[in-house]
Formats: C-alpha cells, structure tokens, sequence
C-alpha cells in the first residue's frame, strides 16, 4: 500500500487547475490525483479517464479540478483486509483504493497490482504491420513500412517496446508485405521479454478482419494498433478508460482542427447576416488505436475483409456502447515522407533518443 509519505506528491487542492492535475497524474504510477482539506480529509479523487472524459465535453484545462473531480469516491476503512479490499475492488473493477482512518483522512491507496504483486498485465496488444507502405516509396521498396527506421531503430520496435514499458507483453503482429523481415528480427519476442505470435495474411484482410486469425480467442479486452503510429500515449490509461466505460470497443481520438481560408459568409435569402474571417472547425479523428471486448470479435467472419471503422459501425448500429478516448499526449501517423520526417525530429524530444 502507498503510505502517507509516498503519496504527498500526489495530495491537491481542488482549486488546482486540472492542466496540474493531469501534470501530476502523468508523473505518477498512482494513475490518480486525490484532493484533500488542510487535515487530509479526502475531498476527491481525479483519474485519467475523468480527464479525457472532461475533454470530450468540451472543458477547459484551465478550469479547478473541482470541476471533474469525483466528490464520493469508493473507499476503504483502515484496518481492512487485504482479501476483503482485493475481492472489493475486483467486483468494481477497480484500479485503486483510497484508505480512510476513522475521522476521514487519507492514511494510504491500495492498487490492484499491488494488490496482486502484478507487473505485467494479461490484455493481449494486435499490431497491424501488414501494409504496403505506397505512399513511402521507394523505401518501402524493399521493407516494410513499421521497418522503417525512426530514432535508429526500428519504427515497430519502438511501438513494441512502449507497450512492454506498460506491462504489455503479449503480442500478435499482423503480417503480410514482406513479413519476412519483421518475423527475422523480433522472433518469438524473448530478446525484449515478450510473447510474439504472428497472424500471417495470404490475402489483406483489413485492420479489423486479420483479427479472425487469432490463434485463442482473447479472454480480456486487446489492443488493436496500427504499427505506423508514434505516440507516447500511456496505454494503461486507454485500458483503464475501456473497462470504466464497460464499453465493447474503445476508439483512441485526436482533435483536429481546420482553418477555412476565407472569410466565411452566412447568408439569410438575400441578407448578408454575419461574415467570419479564416474560421476554425474542430473535429476528432480515428487515432488509429483501439481496444475490443472479446465479444467483438463476433462481429467477424473469416476471410471477410472489414476494417476497424466498419467494426465500430456495426457495433454503433447493434446499440453497443462504443467509446471514445480522446489522446492528449503526442501522436504522429507515418504516412508520408513529411510525418516521417516530422517525427524524426520529433523523436529524442518525445522518447529520450
């Protein structure tokens, strides 16, 4: 359990701005903020998915963290089992614990790894490496596109390592333009102690359709991501954001804005009734990162090509509850020679060199 002293860092007020509680959960393993009173009394607590779901709705980072702080948070009394405290929070599905004395101070957090002397995690991570990579020509000639070096490695093996920093380590990679070439260099994953299996596509299958070639079918919710994208988004949160959201699939987002180049004129029949200049139109983008509950897969026929969006439709249309999980830290798409040059020197500054 996180004593007093560890969890000082982590203790707000709640009229911090909630751009310094995301700061302070980010540099955190805690993966929570907790607000309390001079005597720290437990006011609140903060998670990354309250964050993103106060993005969603259009809240300013700017705002106190009063306002997306949740004011009646689950909590435990001090002296209680650690069974107890384990099967409690396993029914709510819950990442951590705040530990209450008598008089309502925080004295401690219990964490479900902790809890189970956990440092990986079982969630199965789909990487889609299978394309041709045309728009990448001619270095995508005689190699695949997630081969492509960035930062001197690799740019699969950089996507890989992210995921086992986050306890991830069992893998299936997609493969079909020249697997060869990926299959030699990571083999079977134990060089950076990982699981690797393969999903060979004799035709393309699409992003969502490969998934059929899964060799057991997944027990918990998976990461599907396609191996083209950079990003230091903490995976852990997007784990955690699906199961709070008790959604059969989660879509990672990224807002995009648009600037019209002109000054954009609103017009009632003949009357001219308002004239913006170079407006902006924001939008949320497919960020290309998924996570499904096994029962998505249902969705899927073998050898029937299908990508993630149609997926997500489908389930959309069925009334599922679909979710959206919108990435606040650095993401890069390597389409083209401008990304990957961007993320070149992008790369040092986000991953350390």
């Amino acid at each position: 359990m996180a004593d007093q002293n560890a969890l000082e860092p982590y203790l707000l007020d709640p009229a911090v701005s909630i751009r310094h509680t995301i700061e302070t959960i980010d540099k955190s393993q805690l993966r929570i903020a907790l607000f309390v009173d001079t005597e720290r009394r437990l006011l609140g607590i903060a998670t990354d998915g309250d964050i993103r779901r106060a993005v969603l709705r259009g809240v300013s980072l700017d705002a106190p963290s009063s306002e997306i702080m949740t004011t009646a948070p689950q909590v435990a009394e001090e002296g209680t089992p650690d069974d107890a405290i384990l099967t409690r929070m396993q029914s709510l599905s819950l990442y951590q614990l705040p530990v209450l004395d008598a008089e309502g101070r925080l004295v401690g957090l219990r964490t479900i790894d902790g809890l189970l002397r956990r440092t990986t995690h079982p969630n199965r991570v789909v990487l889609m490496a299978g394309g041709f990579g045309t728009r990448l020509r001619p270095l995508t000639d005689s190699r695949p596109k997630p081969m492509i070096d960035v930062g001197g490695r690799p740019l699969l093996e950089t996507v890989l390592t992210s995921f086992i920093a986050r306890g991830f380590v069992r893998f299936s990679i997609s493969v079909n333009y020249r697997a060869d070439m990926i299959e030699e260099y990571f083999g079977d994953g134990s060089a950076w102690g990982a699981e690797i299996q393969y999903l060979r596509e004799t035709e393309p299958l699409g992003t969502a359709g490969s998934l059929t070639l899964l060799r057991d079918r997944p027990e918990e919710p998976f990461f599907v991501m396609n191996a083209d994208i950079l990003t230091s988004v903490n995976f852990r949160h997007l784990m955690d954001f699906h199961i709070e959201a008790d959604a059969v699939a989660t879509m990672a987002v990224r807002n995009h804005d648009m600037t019209i180049p002109y000054g954009v004129v609103d017009v009632d029949r003949h009357r001219l009734t308002a004239i913006r200049e170079k407006p902006v139109h924001s939008f949320f983008i497919n960020a290309g990162l998924y996570v499904l509950a096994p029962s998505a897969l249902d969705r899927l026929q073998a050898g029937v090509r299908i990508d993630m969006p149609a997926l997500f439709e489908g389930l959309i249309a069925e009334g599922k509850t679909v979710s959206a999980f919108p990435i606040r830290e650095y993401w890069r798409d390597i389409g083209q020679h401008a990304d990957l040059a961007r993320a070149e020197d992008d790369f040092d500054t986000v991953f350390g060199g």
